[in-house]
């Protein structure tokens, strides 16, 4: 085990994957939302690296119930900007826009299909207050795309949420981690310190997901799709840095700016649905993600939403 200077980072990004509610809000019908209105809206106020402060004593601020109300609003609410509210686990990020291409055949249908193009808008964050080097950070990937390739087009989009080790980790480099979809989650000795707690926290919050340890993909495999039933959807995804990206910031944000990379970063797509004997999965490169703006802003901290599909338990992998 490692010692680990900050117990809440753990904690909250567990929290944030296994605390999944049966929401009872009502929202207005979700009609999508058009790439060039988004992207507006989140580079509209950009700011100076924020550090955006988050500890248990908001998450029960005034005696509202911060986390289970953020948690039924990700699952019931399918719109894309909201009005202002806190990111309760990754609340320091870095949005970013481009393209999605998947260039290589494989089984997986809608948007992981051979040949499909998508813009897209992420956010590149980590988990709690921890943004620079030096400090255990637990690196996250939300994507949002919108499937088409003209930006003004009123589309429904697709969001996946991608982290590496829900402990954290002192990786230097964002660019150097590989990010999936069920993520590691190292143990610290600080974290089982405040493990009960934690628990019984949850359980107060309300119900646990089915699966809290994998955020499902069908989002993805099902966009663009008339017929679902016979659609296959990858159990795992992974996003990576392509080598030779890396630049040498204190904080990700900086890292990630794609100024600091002459205007563009590229990410691999890989998916998989087996694994070997040790728990290794078979990763098939499909893809890219290729990223050619950023901005750090109050929208993108504050304003953009990242929908979280509800768990499905007869999923064609």
């Amino acid at each position: 085990m490692k010692l680990d200077d900050d117990p809440l980072n753990f904690i909250n990004c567990w929290m944030f994957f296994i605390l999944i509610f049966t929401s009872t809000s009502v929202h207005p019908e979700y009609m999508g939302s058009d790439f060039s209105k988004v992207w507006r809206q989140v580079t509209s106020d950009e700011y100076v690296l924020p550090h955006n402060e988050i500890s248990f004593g908001y998450l029960l601020n005034w005696g509202v119930n911060e986390i289970k109300n953020s948690a039924k609003r990700t699952l019931s609410d399918h719109s894309d900007v909201l009005p202002y509210f806190t990111k309760l686990v990754h609340p320091n990020g870095i949005c970013l826009s481009g393209k999605w291409r998947i260039m290589h055949d494989n089984p997986y249908g809608g948007y992981f299909r051979q040949g499909s193009e998508a813009l897209i808008i992420a956010r590149a964050s980590v988990a709690l207050n921890k943004t620079t080097k030096g400090h255990q950070r637990a690196f996250g990937f939300a994507g949002k795309l919108f499937p088409t390739t003209d930006s003004d087009d009123v589309v429904k989009t697709a969001n996946f949420f991608l982290i590496d080790d829900l402990g954290g980790t002192r990786a230097e480099h964002y660019t150097s981690v590989a990010m999936t979809n069920e993520p590691a989650s190292s143990i610290t000795l600080a974290v089982i310190r405040h493990l009960v707690y934690s628990i019984k926290l949850a359980v107060t919050f309300g119900k646990a997901d089915s699966n809290p340890g994998i955020r499902q993909l069908y989002e993805v495999s099902y966009l663009g799709e008339e017929n679902t039933a016979t659609v296959r959807t990858p159990r795992w995804m992974k996003v990576q840095a392509l080598p030779g990206q890396t630049v040498n910031a204190e904080d990700f944000r900086d890292e990630l700016n794609v100024d600091a990379h002459g205007g563009e970063i590229t990410f691999s797509v890989s998916v998989a649905s087996s694994q070997d004997s040790r728990g290794r999965k078979n990763w098939s490169e499909i893809g890219e993600i290729i990223l050619d703006a950023s901005v750090v802003s109050n929208s993108c901290d504050h304003r953009l939403h990242f929908h979280h599909p509800k768990w499905i338990y007869k999923l064609n992998y």
